[in-house]
């Protein structure tokens, strides 16, 4: 069956992504509010199982189900799954020691990360503007993470701003894993076996501590799971319909939904430095967004000058 390609929509691009941020800042709220109590471990249990029901349901309803679970490399989806789960879990320990906003800041390190590692591990040619930008952005995350390491916050923050950078390294190498897998793999087959592998993996941490958690901690586990799922298919439908230099922008909503949540839900105020190394950092991810956008129509440019004109 041919893969239909959907019309060009932009306004339906942005809705869909925005939509996907909301979905995750959420999800990380609720984490959040049972981080004190429930392990990371069994917290990426509850995310990627429960997250998997609604990819099936995706799946199954776009007739996608059988790409979703074909893969050509099987080695390779345990890695990006190995990485993926580390980065995940990270992520939740931080978010037991980090106000939401700032724990968001920091993983905005990712994207400018990714830079830097695909230089590295893909060979990638990284000019001036992407270092400038790379260079702008470090230094923002250096502005958030200041106030920890800098030796003013409390040691408690201090191991949450480590748990978050490491996470955002992990994440950006799963980032470069999936550039390697899209050559070959569908993006549910992606999407589903991510999902599967972080709850094979998260089972590891069984015997370190899981506990049982309240029905309220329970709901909110399953909510997190669940709601986390739908964000990923928001976040992967949004590119059938718009360019990425369109709707990666709006990554950076996440921003905005993280203070009013911390703020409503958390009592939480940002930092002077966490606001302002998050400028940075937003300028930064703008600015590579940007050069990837010329890169690519330099790129078209030059395949239909290499067309044969009859």
């Amino acid at each position: 069956m041919l893969e239909i390609t959907p019309s060009p929509s932009p306004a339906r691009g942005i809705a869909l992504k925005l939509g996907a941020v909301v979905g995750f800042v959420v999800m990380q709220a609720m984490i959040k509010a049972v981080a004190s109590h429930v392990p990371p471990g069994e917290a990426v249990f509850f995310r990627s199982a429960f997250g998997i029901v609604p990819i099936l349901v995706w799946l199954a309803v776009t007739h996608e189900l059988g790409g979703g679970l074909r893969v050509q490399s099987p080695l390779g989806h345990v890695w990006r799954g190995v990485i993926g789960t580390t980065a995940m879990g990270l992520g939740f320990a931080a978010l037991a020691f980090l106000p939401l906003p700032e724990a968001t800041a920091i993983g905005y390190a990712t994207p400018i990360l990714v830079v830097v590692f695909a230089a590295l591990f893909l060979g990638e040619q990284v000019r001036i503007v992407r270092i400038s930008a790379v260079a702008l952005g470090l230094a923002g995350v250096l502005v958030v993470l200041w106030p920890q390491f800098g030796g003013a916050g409390g040691g408690t923050e201090t191991l949450g701003a480590g748990l978050a950078l490491a996470g955002a390294a992990c994440a950006a190498l799963a980032q470069i894993q999936i550039r390697r897998l899209v050559g070959s793999e569908r993006t549910s087959a992606i999407v589903f076996w991510f999902s599967f592998t972080a709850t094979v993996l998260s089972l590891l941490t069984l015997p370190f501590g899981w506990v049982m958690p309240s029905p309220t901690e329970a709901a909110l586990l399953i909510g997190a799971g669940l709601l986390g799922g739908v964000a990923q298919i928001l976040m992967t439908s949004a590119y059938r319909f718009a360019d990425a230099s369109v709707i990666a922008p709006f990554d950076y909503a996440s921003m905005l939904f993280a203070l009013g949540i911390g703020y409503a839900v958390f009592a939480e105020i940002p930092s002077a430095s966490t606001l302002a190394g998050s400028a940075l950092v937003i300028a930064a991810g703008v600015l590579i967004i940007w050069r990837e956008h010329q890169l690519g129509l330099e790129r078209r440019r030059q395949r239909k000058a290499m067309t044969p004109q009859g």
